[in-house]
């Protein structure tokens, strides 16, 4: 392999050191970033900024990137870690390990699970990073099907236009996934984040304190309405 140039070394730091500053900008300003902000944070005058990201949405978009790999990457490590026969287990460490990410990076979950930015529509390269940590949940419900731990519910529960949705989803992940167990697990992984974005945007601040049993205890009602067996 061919070591990096050292233009191409300091292009790299150069990039890097501007996310860092926009990361700051987001704590304290939200997503509404500004490429003059951050150049005259670095001691650059704007002009130079555009060297490396075009327009504002180039570095969003830079962001957004990094911050659902930082996420999957989380999520798939505690799934990786997790024993494999427990299913239970292992939706309990994914789902721990998404909160922890997010109150550890704020901003960051805001970015990408907050209100959308206006004037800001997302390119097709972050739709692939963002299904990452789904893509995780989906893989639980396959093992448990595979291994007959898990019983999939009647899939004739569901309407017949969503059912056809979900078949076109569960043939791009699993070919031969329950429509149903799908549609559940769909339902517990979108209560996951709206459950911590409830935390993280204060919504819960005055009437729960104990935050780590509830959110233990409303993950675990999750696991039941996906039909995740208990530990025997």
């Amino acid at each position: 392999m061919v070591a990096p140039s050292l233009r191409a070394r300091v292009r790299a730091g150069m990039i890097d050191e501007i996310k860092a500053v926009a990361r700051r900008h987001l704590a304290t300003d939200g997503a509404n970033l500004s490429l003059r902000a951050v150049a005259r944070d670095m001691g650059m005058v704007s002009s130079a900024i555009y060297r490396y990201f075009p327009s504002r949405d180039d570095l969003l978009t830079a962001l957004i990137l990094e911050a659902y790999g930082a996420l999957g990457d989380a999520v798939e490590a505690a799934d990786a870690a997790a024993e494999r026969h427990d299913l239970r287990g292992r939706w309990h460490a994914t789902c721990r390990a998404a909160r922890d990410w997010a109150l550890a990076h704020p901003a960051e979950y805001a970015l990408i699970y907050g209100s959308p930015v206006p004037g800001y529509a997302a390119p097709d390269d972050t739709v692939g990073p963002a299904q990452r940590p789904p893509i995780v949940l989906v893989g639980i419900l396959h093992d448990g099907l595979t291994t007959g731990r898990l019983t999939p519910p009647p899939d004739d529960e569901l309407p017949a236009p969503l059912r056809e949705d979900l078949a076109e989803i569960a043939a791009g992940l699993h070919p031969g996934m329950s429509e149903a167990l799908l549609a559940r697990g769909m339902a517990g992984w979108t209560q996951l984040f709206g459950l911590i974005s409830f935390e993280l945007f204060g919504r819960i601040n005055r009437s729960l304190p104990h935050r780590d049993e509830y959110f233990d205890h409303q993950t675990g009602l999750m696991a039941d309405l996906i039909g995740l067996p208990r530990p025997s």
